[in-house]
């Protein structure tokens, strides 16, 4: 009993510190942002999800798994806006070791992009809907997480229009003119691999839970009984 005791504790104290952890990065990476703007336009996920996440989470807990990913994709996000995406230091040095031809932080972010939300859709999928266990469960992930990609492309042109030159930092596209297509493919290969890698380990968190379809959390289903189909007598 000791032992599962001592194992639960980190276990309820790991949300709580991811959440000073995302909360502290964003700070620190609000101060002294090369831009403002560009800080908030990059953060306003994080700015959002955070106090959501702390709200909902007495009636909707989230698995391990999906905190720690969250909390990792929240301070890539930290960075990418307190330095802008094409002006990461990180992605500047492994541009100039590797020869390549732009700072990759920002494809990284999309990759990202896909990684997380693959988790986060499943997750939200397999407790509110009859697809946990269903082969439509992975396909339907990655193409929730495209989309997002999609509409976050567009804006992104939105910011484009509204802001001329001075979206340039939140774009941070670096004169590659497939700039919107490569973001896109990013967030579907973070997607993918995502599914493929993580699935296991996400059911195996989900059953922790006691994670049931269309049940939510705590709550087991009766077992379905067949009835046999009643007919009336021919005349």
């Amino acid at each position: 009993m000791t032992a599962v005791l001592h194992s639960a504790v980190p276990r309820r104290r790991l949300p709580a510190l991811l959440a000073v952890t995302v909360a502290l990065g964003l700070a620190a990476s609000a101060w002294g942002a090369r831009d403002r703007t560009t800080w908030f336009l990059e953060t306003v996920w994080v700015l959002a999800g955070l106090p959501l996440v702390v709200l909902t989470w007495r009636r909707f807990p989230l698995t391990n798994l999906l905190c720690c990913l969250l909390a990792a994709h929240a301070l890539v996000l930290a960075v990418g806006g307190h330095y802008t995406y094409a002006q990461v230091p990180l992605g500047d040095w492994v541009r100039d070791t590797f020869g390549l031809a732009r700072n990759p932080y920002d494809r990284f972010g999309h990759l990202m992009q896909g990684f997380v939300p693959a988790v986060l859709v499943r997750e939200l999928l397999s407790r509110t809907s009859p697809l946990r266990g269903s082969r439509w469960l992975a396909p339907l992930t990655v193409c929730a997480c495209l989309a997002f990609s999609a509409v976050f492309e567009m804006l992104e042109w939105l910011a484009a229009v509204t802001g001329g030159h001075s979206a340039d930092a939140f774009l941070a596209t670096q004169g590659d003119v497939w700039d919107t297509q490569w973001d896109m493919f990013c967030a579907l290969i973070g997607a993918t691999v995502s599914v493929l890698v993580l699935s296991r380990l996400h059911d195996r968190q989900l059953d922790a839970l006691g994670v049931t379809p269309c049940g939510g959390t705590g709550s087991t289903t009766a077992p379905r009984t067949s009835t046999a189909r009643t007919t009336r007598p021919l005349p």
